[in-house]
């Protein structure tokens, strides 16, 4: 059996797992999932008896102190939405069981089924495809329609002016008031939809390339909300700025509109969204850096990051104040 990182230190997990199998079935490898920031992703792969072929499930597992706080209400949340995606158009993993207290396992945890496919955050000429291929996918989650008691909790920013760490070395300081400026007001009005929160490159598999590419599936709910499609397309778009450049961000917004996408605010109001969330991965968006380099792309450096947030920056305002 390959342990990965499943040690002693596991064993209340490892029990809680082995006790969810059926008969004669066991767990056969566990590996570390990469790319991930707030929890712990490992599969697990599961043979059968008698010939039966194998399968997989993944497991993740809050452990950094401030996640494990939040774990209980961001493990619910995540569970409850893979039950209401379960027969919608969105490739979402199956639950399988939950702990969100950690009240058997060593850490929350919550254990559901793999899915194929791979992150691919790649600078490659793939990468235009695949933000086109996010956009459509974006359009058919904010598509879905609930209940009002099903709704998930309501939008919640990521920054505030306060908050907001410019670089210090910046030559364009007068840019990065401009841009406080800008959100340090009331959100402009909106209608509401079901949002992803964090959806990403980062949270999304493909598989095939060429004319086969895809996306096979799209991960991590625990962030999901009722709120702006604006907000949804602000993450994207800052995301693909900061791995492809300014105009793969600054052109998301458009790439969506085409593929049917809700409508999106005009001007300095969808202006207020995209410079709320960019501002968020003030000063050199580290906290998605560091999985994006362990996924291979280790030329993305904080300099270069930092360069390239100001830059998208300075590209919102031109096109849209």
């Amino acid at each position: 059996m390959d342990n990965g990182d499943w040690g002693p230190e596991w064993d209340g997990t490892r029990r809680w797992v082995e006790g969810l199998l059926a008969p004669g079935e066991r767990v056969a490898a566990v590996r570390a999932l990469k790319g991930g920031w707030t929890s712990r992703m490992r599969r697990l792969d599961v043979q059968r008896p008698n010939g039966a072929g194998p399968y997989a499930l993944v497991l993740r597992s809050f452990v950094k102190p401030f996640y494990r706080r939040h774990a209980p209400a961001l493990l619910a949340r995540e569970a409850a939405v893979l039950r209401l995606l379960q027969d919608t158009a969105v490739p979402a993993a199956r639950l399988h069981a939950l702990d969100a207290e950690g009240a058997v396992c060593e850490h929350p945890s919550l254990l559901m089924s793999h899915l194929p496919g791979t992150v691919r955050v790649a600078d490659d000429g793939e990468a235009p495809a695949r933000a086109a291929l996010l956009a459509a996918q974006l359009a058919t989650i904010h598509a879905l329609q609930t209940e009002p008691a099903q709704r998930p909790r309501a939008w919640q920013p990521w920054t505030a002016p306060d908050r907001v760490t410019v670089p210090p070395d910046t030559t364009r300081p007068d840019l990065w008031k401009r841009a406080v400026q800008v959100i340090d007001a009331a959100p402009p009005a909106h209608h509401g939809c079901f949002l992803h929160r964090d959806f990403h490159p980062g949270n999304v598999l493909f598989t095939g390339h060429g004319p086969d590419l895809a996306v096979s599936a799209v991960v991590d709910w625990v962030e999901t909300s009722w709120g702006p499609a604006d907000l949804d397309v602000a993450h994207c778009a800052t995301t693909l700025a900061l791995l492809h450049g300014p105009d793969a961000g600054l052109a998301f917004a458009d790439r969506y509109s085409a593929t049917g996408g809700r409508p999106l605010a005009t001007g300095r109001d969808h202006l207020y969204w995209r410079l709320l969330d960019a501002l968020a991965f003030a000063p050199d968006a580290e906290k998605v850096a560091t999985p994006w380099r362990e996924l291979g792309r280790t030329d993305l450096t904080p300099t270069v990051l930092a360069g390239r947030l100001e830059d998208y920056l300075q590209g919102l305002f031109d096109r849209y104040a």
